[in-house]
């Protein structure tokens, strides 16, 4: 008895020293801000850009017969990468996305390369499409957003976003770029399905349902819930000719009094940790 009352003693211990020597950006219970402060003093510039990188069709050069391959990873991001776009993208007929299993998979080797074999550790951030549904292989797809506005139900909103949140973290992604807030003005802009309406006061209630599904509400994402990214600030539903990406000429009254409505209600109330910008 008290030779095992020595041994739980001795790995508390042992436990605790560990804990004391760890480096501050990975401790946990301290804030965002002291953590990200103290891995910036650590990191070095090749570094720091690389943390500005982001990897979409590249992520096939690092595959080998489908697989991760370390070797080729080691040789283009010993520096580490910010983020990984869509790592379940289905790249048309013929190569299709990846199965849910297989892509949790590979996203595990992908991030395990970065977390053990980069000088820090910097875990690696991954992207996906999630509008209505995953954009992927085997995902559930709802009704575009322009149907689930007309239901004017926040409860239903929460409810379905909680399940996409749940589904994209499964398979790997951590952030979504989505809700798209855009307050339309020309419906003949071809992403007008997209959008949630005309009505910056029913976008911004059903938005922040939406980012309060996808995100939770805690300092750091719980493993069911992805960050949440607006779009497009700022004026980008209401472009020259219903084109997209085309100049969008709008006086500053309706920018602030309708376009950016939507936007400042997400921030506000439901902290959206992304703006995507036009």
């Amino acid at each position: 008895m008290k030779k095992t009352v020595a041994l739980l003693l001795a790995a508390c211990t042992l436990q605790l020293l560990v804990f004391s020597q760890q480096t501050p950006y990975k401790n946990k219970s301290l804030s965002p801000e002291a953590r990200a402060k103290d891995l910036l003093s650590r990191m070095t510039l090749d570094e720091k850009l690389m943390q500005l990188q982001c990897f979409w069709n590249q992520m096939s050069t690092l595959l080998t017969n489908g697989e991760f391959d370390e070797g080729k990873a080691e040789k283009v991001l010993k520096n580490g990468l910010g983020e990984i776009a869509r790592i379940n993208l289905d790249r048309g007929p013929g190569h299709p996305g990846l199965r849910p299993k297989d892509a949790a998979i590979l996203y595990n080797k992908v991030q395990r390369f970065f977390v053990e074999k980069t000088r820090l550790g910097i875990p690696v951030m991954v992207h996906e499409e999630g509008l209505h549904g995953q954009q992927a292989r085997d995902a559930t797809s709802f009704p575009v957003p322009m149907g689930l506005a007309s239901s004017w139900n926040e409860n239903l909103m929460k409810e379905i976003y909680t399940n996409i949140a749940e589904e994209i973290r499964a398979r790997g992604g951590q952030q979504v770029l989505a809700p798209v807030v855009d307050v339309i003005r020309d419906p003949r802009w071809g992403r007008t399905e997209e959008t949630m309406g005309e009505d910056p006061f029913l976008i911004s209630r059903l938005a922040v349902a939406q980012v309060k599904a996808y995100q939770g509400d805690s300092v750091y994402l719980g493993k069911n819930h992805v960050a949440a990214t607006l779009k497009h600030f700022g004026v980008h539903g209401q472009s020259e000719g219903g084109n997209n990406t085309a100049p969008s000429n709008v006086d500053e009254r309706t920018a602030r009094e309708i376009i950016f409505k939507p936007f400042k209600a997400c921030i506000q109330e439901a902290g959206a940790m992304n703006v995507m910008s036009s």
